[in-house]
């Protein structure tokens, strides 16, 4: 029986003893010295936040329209690659997580899992996240399956234009594809319950790169830098539903971006794995939000550790929040099971911080919260 997980850092701690080091590290490492991870961390816990009191709130609504669509939580997960790589069968836990609260699963160009897919098994909940490398014909076909394939959002990553270099990927020798030397041999056996279900279960793979008639030179660490303006108005042309752009982190690109036709931004640096001198994602959110105003959508990830966090970033301006590598240390400690307790954890830390601030509805957070906001 899997042990309980009573925070983040405790499943992040589970998943470092039971996954191989190879797997962790790349899940869990970040650009550079890690700095830009670091800050997104200390930014968020150094806000404060103002408790009320004499106010009923026996009953907390944590429900959010979002996007056209009720959501039974005000947070989702964010787009991740290779997510397999923390346990065979991740991208699925993921969507049975996704359908079972009712909260939205990014699914990544770099997916593990065919996008049809997590379509067929979360439906409407299942967003696809595209990545532009090498090849605009692999990009446009991905578009054009995922329109087919039913999906109504399209999250267009635009903050790597070069996969940055990752140090304890490195040092480890961590390659796609897989090359496996004496030092990852080692690993691996030494971590027989991970190796042994991927031996018998299948290696992970990009599913969705290998299902295309485009992705055969496919390179990883190619350049995506030619992702431009023009780029965004072909997208739009050619995407008929909502249309996220993700990794912004400048008021003006957020700016330039709702007058492109886009539906919303998502604030992110990517979680400290593109630039490690980038600033905290959490201290632009404000920022960004004035530049969009009131009404235009805004995600928000990097840095959320916990229920509190959620509150934080949507007492600054962000819509709705996503987290990403909760969820897979939730799964590298204990699979469905694991990553059920994050999102039950989450949960209870945003209802309870709801009611230290004298706030029972989720939708009624802004920015009264702070202290000294």
């Amino acid at each position: 029986m899997a042990q309980p997980l009573f925070s983040i850092d405790e499943a992040r701690l589970a998943a470092k003893r039971r996954l191989p080091r190879l797997m962790f590290d790349f899940i869990d490492g970040a650009a550079g010295q890690e700095r830009a991870k670091q800050r997104n961390r200390e930014a968020i816990e150094q806000l404060q936040l103002q408790p009320r009191v004499l106010v009923n709130v026996d009953q907390r609504n944590l429900e959010k329209t979002f996007l056209g669509k009720r959501w039974g939580l005000p947070f989702g997960i964010a787009p991740m690659g290779m997510c397999n790589l923390a346990w065979h069968g991740a991208d699925l836990m993921l969507a049975e997580t996704a359908v079972v609260h009712n909260i939205p699963l990014t699914l990544s160009t770099m997916g593990s899992t065919t996008l049809e897919t997590i379509h067929q098994k979360a439906g409407e909940n299942a967003w696809f996240q595209l990545y532009v490398s090498q090849s605009d014909a692999l990009a446009m076909e991905l578009v054009d399956r995922a329109k087919d394939a039913g999906y109504k959002v399209l999250m267009l990553t635009v903050d790597v234009p070069q996969v940055a270099p990752r140090l304890r990927d490195l040092r480890n020798g961590f390659k796609v594809p897989f090359r496996i030397g004496p030092k990852q041999f080692f690993d691996f056996a030494i971590h027989p319950q991970w190796s042994l279900t991927t031996l018998f279960k299948g290696a992970p793979r990009l599913a969705n790169i290998e299902t295309s008639k485009h992705g055969q030179n496919f390179d990883r660490h190619a350049s995506r830098g030619k992702v431009d303006w023009g780029f965004l108005d072909r997208l739009r042309q050619r995407w008929p539903h909502t249309l996220i752009i993700k990794g912004v982190m400048s008021p003006q690109d957020a700016r330039g971006i709702a007058e492109a036709g886009a539906d919303g931004v998502y604030v992110s640096n990517h979680g400290g794995r593109q630039l490690d001198s980038a600033p905290p994602a959490i201290q632009m959110l404000p920022q960004i939000r004035q530049a969009v105003g009131r009404e235009f959508p805004i995600l928000f990830d990097s840095g959320i550790r916990s229920g509190d966090g959620i509150v934080k970033a949507l007492a600054l301006g962000a819509d709705f929040v996503m987290l990403g590598r909760p969820f897979l240390y939730g799964i590298g400690a204990a699979g469905q099971t694991g990553v059920n307790q994050i999102v039950a954890l989450l949960k209870n830390e945003v209802s309870v911080t709801l009611a230290q601030l004298g706030c029972p509805n989720i939708e009624d957070l802004d920015g009264s919260v702070l202290v000294g906001d």
